[in-house]
């Protein structure tokens, strides 16, 4: 069963305030999900933490929030509750606690996987064949062999994508999710997230810094999150490439990998840059502060693997291409590594929290016109 912890107790009486009140009723998903309970177990209030979006609307629009003697809070305290959820349900079990020192973690393994990916190929290579130049295909298998590609990244890509998995199920068990309809709540989930609908804050944006509403939340979290598809996008078609058309890497400028992964480089930039700035600007109060640490340590992570994909792509045919080529890789082990363990999960549990609410809204539609 879920663990109760402060920040649970403490969300769930104010939601029961909000459920006499319902004034944000139409901010986002999680009032009308709220709506559909009178008692709200430990699995509830994570589900509801997970579906919430942190547009901090219900906030800065609350007549109950601070200084009220009420003192509502929901945005800081389902941050809260979310990263508990990310602890309680991570797979292996013992490495939840890496939730507890995410920020100091993702740091550390980040640098261990550089220095791995360099020292192994320092043993490997000569320095004549490191710091050479090379071109045409196969020039990056002269540097760190396929095998060494594959291990490495193929290695902790397929354990993140095992405990992903995982944590998803135990998740979706622990939440006290039911059966329901699947294919229809697949497709409003999907619009959902594709979207970002629930960013939107009652449609006008998110209010980030004051009770003002603005979309520079919604638009870098957009432009993050495609930037990302696109780099998966490419790594996947170089694979077909590779594997099925017998054509090695590094690729022309105008070809399909190399195009899906610079825009996908570039959007990333502009998405971790702009929601560093959000977070530095953001009005503190209705956040969890004690979590920033990991968050920032996530972002830096992510700039760190775009800004040195995109700087492989100009110097690929120089001498620098060996080193570059060797940190970029330990780059992307670590951010596979570190997937399973960091605010990344967010997207999946999200996911599947908009799922049951499609599902619960979709059942309770279904029961009132019967």
């Amino acid at each position: 069963m879920p663990t109760e912890s402060d920040a649970t107790q403490e969300a769930r009486r104010y939601l029961e305030v909000c459920n006499a009140c319902r004034y944000c009723e139409g901010y986002c998903a999680v009032f009308p999900a709220m709506t559909l309970r009178r008692e709200f177990s430990t699995g509830d209030m994570q589900h509801l933490a997970n579906l919430c979006h942190g547009c901090k609307g219900c906030y800065h629009s609350c007549q109950y929030a601070p200084p009220h003697a009420f003192g509502i809070n929901l945005p800081s305290s389902f941050a809260t509750i979310r990263n508990e959820s990310y602890e309680q349900y991570a797979w292996p079990p013992a490495l939840g606690n890496v939730f507890k020192r995410n920020g100091t973690v993702v740091s550390l393994v980040a640098a261990l996987g550089i220095a791995l990916a360099l020292i192994l190929t320092a043993v490997i290579q000569d320095p004549g064949v490191l710091y050479g130049a090379h071109a045409g295909p196969g020039a990056f298998y002269q540097v760190i062999p396929w095998w060494l590609m594959v291990v490495l990244a193929g290695g902790s890509l397929g354990f993140s994508v095992l405990a992903l998995t995982v944590g998803a199920v135990r998740y979706w068990r622990g939440t006290g999710s039911k059966p329901g309809p699947v294919i229809a709540p697949a497709a409003d989930a999907t619009v959902d997230i594709l979207t970002l609908r629930n960013l939107g804050g009652g449609g006008h944006g998110c209010n980030d810094t004051d009770e003002g509403f603005a979309t520079h939340r919604r638009w870098s979290h957009q432009a993050l999150m495609y930037g990302f598809l696109l780099c998966f996008a490419s790594t996947s078609v170089a694979t077909v490439y590779d594997h099925w058309l017998a054509l090695e890497a590094p690729y022309a400028f105008l070809s399909l990998p190399v195009q899906l992964g610079t825009w996908g480089g570039a959007l990333m930039l502009l998405g971790v840059i702009g929601l560093t700035w959000v977070k530095i600007v953001t009005d503190p109060v209705p956040v969890a502060k004690h979590l920033a640490g990991g968050e920032f340590a996530l972002l830096a992570l992510l700039f760190l693997v775009a800004a040195t994909g995109l700087l492989l792509l100009g110097i690929r045919h120089t001498g620098a291409m060996g080193v570059l080529l060797a940190i970029h890789l330990g780059l992307v082990l670590s951010l596979f590594v570190t997937l399973p363990y960091s605010k990344m999960v967010h997207g999946l549990y999200r996911g599947l929290a908009l799922y049951r609410s499609a599902q619960e809204k979709r059942t309770m539609k279904a029961s009132s016109s019967d």
